[in-house]
């Protein structure tokens, strides 16, 4: 990945898993867990809108968007 910043960078690094969130409305919107950026990024493609967000989560609960797919 490039052009993230060194909280980014430092949540990709220790990510203990990855979420795919879609939708700006908190009362619609979906998420879904994965264990690899490459199955966040694959599910996020279906649509094809480009829309879904990717998070980078780590075990101490820290998290960064990484990328949209």
């Amino acid at each position: 990945m490039t052009n993230l910043d060194a909280h980014q960078s430092n949540c990709l690094a220790n990510a203990a898993y990855f979420t795919a969130v879609r939708g700006r409305d908190p009362r619609t919107r979906t998420r879904a867990k994965f264990d690899t950026i490459d199955a966040a990024k694959a599910y996020g493609e279906q649509f094809g809108d480009g829309r879904t967000m990717i998070y980078a989560v780590t075990a101490r609960g820290s998290a960064d968007h990484i990328t949209n797919a």
